[in-house]
């Protein structure tokens, strides 16, 4: 058996966060197998491969057409079977919002999720993309593959995950129709993990709006998740989040998984 440490982290901006060190400090101390970034920002012409590349990663990047927005990028010291860009939809592709490897025992996607936007201007927008993104995992797993993913899904699911709900329901992030996604993944047969694992946590987010020290007094939101399909649940043994690592207005998520 082998444990893999699988991590997804929102950077908002490679760039910045490698040039205060934070990210290789994190790559460098708690040395995940696999990292899943969101919201890059950049190109790989634009960041210094060897930032990572001396900790043992090989990477993959998906950016936006559009400069410094949105963007993922995969690090990995294991070598997957294949790696695959986005969901075959243009208008969400363009964006460069997915990465999607193939590994022995599972697939893995890391994914950052649409934003709703002020006032709900791209909710619609969104909530095509939470359609395909289901179609697409349900294709994966109808083909036999356990799923595994990863990323800022930019929804609190419950009121345990975000720290002033009557607040929170005023904009994005927290509408019923957003948090029905969750649901719908439950029913459909994938398992939030941290919270299948850590059920009655309270105070546990992953994000911070940037402004009056929310993050210093815990004033946040669990948005970002590490889901796995109910097959492929049994072999995780531990889901966490590391508020302590900072770098972002967001930080790491994952779990450690035991598989052949």
């Amino acid at each position: 058996m082998t444990t893999l440490t699988i991590c997804s982290w929102n950077v908002n901006g490679l760039r910045a966060t490698l040039k205060t060190g934070d990210v290789q400090r994190w790559l460098e101390t708690f040395a995940p197998d696999i990292a899943g970034f969101q919201e890059v920002k950049a190109t790989p012409s634009q960041c210094d491969a060897s930032e990572w590349e001396r900790f043992g990663y090989q990477t993959w990047w998906n950016p936006a057409e559009k400069p410094g927005y949105s963007g993922a990028l995969l690090l990995s010291k294991v070598e997957p079977r294949a790696v695959r860009m986005g969901l075959g939809i243009e208008e969400f592709d363009r964006e460069g919002r997915m990465i999607e490897a193939d590994f022995d025992s599972f697939t893995l996607i890391t994914c950052y999720f649409p934003n709703g936007g002020n006032r709900g201007v791209r909710l619609d927008f969104k909530l095509a993309f939470y359609d395909a993104f289901l179609a697409h995992v349900e294709a994966l797993r109808a083909a036999g593959r356990p799923v595994l993913f990863m990323g800022d899904l930019n929804v609190a699911h419950t009121e345990i995950d975000v720290a002033r709900p009557a607040e929170a329901a005023k904009g994005t992030g927290f509408l019923p129709v957003e948090r029905a996604f969750i649901d719908r993944l439950r029913e459909h047969g994938y398992v939030d993990t941290f919270r299948a694992l850590h059920p009655d946590a309270t105070g546990a987010y992953s994000y911070w709006d940037a402004w009056r020290e929310r993050r210093a007094r815990n004033i946040g939101w669990r948005i970002d998740y590490v889901i796995a399909s109910e097959d492929l649940f049994p072999a995780v043994r531990r889901a966490f989040i590391q508020p302590e690592i900072m770098g972002s207005d967001h930080c790491p998520v994952g779990v450690e998984l035991e598989i052949n």
